[in-house]
C-alpha cells in the first residue's frame, strides 16, 4: 500500500515521505523559520484609501496593514464598476491574497486577484483574463497544453494557467485538479462570509497543504501523521477539498517512531 507519512515530532522541522510498502518514493523536509504569508488568503478590511498612492491600506489580521494597489483590485470588488478612488470605502471588507511578504518597514503587498496552485494548473477565480500556459513551456508542448485547457470545464469569470507538471498529462487529470481547486475556492469564498472583520482563511505556506496538494493521489491508502496539530491541519484541509478521502487521514500512535516503522531512518 502507498502511504503519505508526516513526521512532526521535532519542533525545528516537518518531514513528509511517500512510501510504497517499505520503499521510499519521495521525501520533503521543511525547517521551522520565519513565518511566510505569501500566497495566504485573508478576509481584509480597508482602513485607508490613498488616491495619491493609487492604493488602499488593508487590515488583514496581522500587526502591520497591507498595501493594496488599485491595479490589483478586481472589478467585482468595485460597486457599479466605479473607479477605485471613488468606489472604495473605509471599513469595506474584501478577500485579499498576500503577493509579497513584509520587508523592513514595508507592509505586505496584497491583491484581490487570488491564484490557487494545484498540481497541474493554477486557478484564478476572480480573473477571467489571466489564463494561458506557463512561460517556461515552449514549442509543441505549449500547443498541446493549450489544447488540453480548451477541453476543460472552466466556470465563467475564471481562468487557468497550465503548470510545467502538466506536460504529458491527460485532460481527465487536469479536470480532477481543477475540480479540487474549485472545491478549495468554494470553501474559501464560503469562509469569507462566515464572520466579520479581518482573519486568515487559507494558508498556502503550510507544507501539510502543499504536500497533500502536490503528492496525494487516489492510490495512496493512508496518510499517517504523528502529531495532533498537523493531523488537525491535514484533516481540516481534506474535509474541505477532498471529503471522500478524509478517512484516509490517521493519527499515528505507535511507540515505534513513524519513520523508523517504515525504515526511512
Amino acid at each position: 500500500m502507498k502511504r503519505m507519512l508526516f513526521n512532526a515530532t521535532q519542533a525545528e522541522e516537518l518531514r513528509v515521505a511517500i512510501v510504497d510498502g517499505q520503499k521510499l518514493v519521495d521525501l520533503d523536509i521543511e525547517s521551522a523559520s520565519k513565518e511566510q504569508r505569501k500566497g495566504n488568503v485573508y478576509k481584509g478590511v480597508i482602513t485607508r484609501v490613498e488616491p495619491s498612492l493609487e492604493a488602499a491600506f488593508v487590515d488583514y489580521g496581522c500587526e502591520r496593514h497591507g498595501f493594496l494597489p488599485f491595479k490589483e483590485i478586481a472589478r467585482s470588488c468595485l460597486p457599479n464598476n466605479g473607479r477605485p478612488q471613488d468606489a472604495l470605502k473605509e471599513g469595506q471588507e474584501l478577500l485579499v491574497q498576500v503577493e509579497k511578504d513584509e520587508r523592513g518597514n514595508k507592509g505586505a503587498a496584497l491583491t484581490t486577484y487570488v491564484s490557487l496552485a494545484g498540481r497541474y494548473v493554477v486557478l484564478m477565480p476572480t480573473n477571467p483574463r489571466g489564463g494561458g500556459v506557463s512561460r517556461r513551456i515552449e514549442g509543441e508542448e505549449r500547443n498541446e497544453l493549450r489544447d488540453t485547457l480548451a477541453q476543460l470545464d472552466i466556470p465563467e469569470g475564471m481562468s487557468l494557467i497550465a503548470r510545467t507538471a502538466g506536460i504529458g498529462r491527460t485532460a481527465e487529470e487536469f479536470q480532477w485538479d481543477l475540480n479540487y481547486l474549485l472545491s478549495l475556492w468554494k470553501a474559501i469564498d464560503g469562509a469569507s462570509t462566515s464572520q466579520k472583520g479581518a482573519f486568515l482563511i487559507y494558508q498556502e505556506g503550510s507544507l501539510v497543504i502543499r504536500a497533500i496538494r502536490d503528492y496525494f493521489s487516489a492510490d495512496i491508502g493512508e496518510i499517517l501523521i504523528d502529531t495532533q496539530d498537523i493531523y488537525d491541519q491535514a484533516q481540516q484541509f481534506m474535509a474541505h477539498v477532498m471529503p471522500a478521502n478524509v478517512n484516509k487521514v490517521k493519527l499515528y500512535h505507535d511507540d515505534v517512531p513513524l519513520f523508523s516503522r517504515f525504515q526511512i531512518e
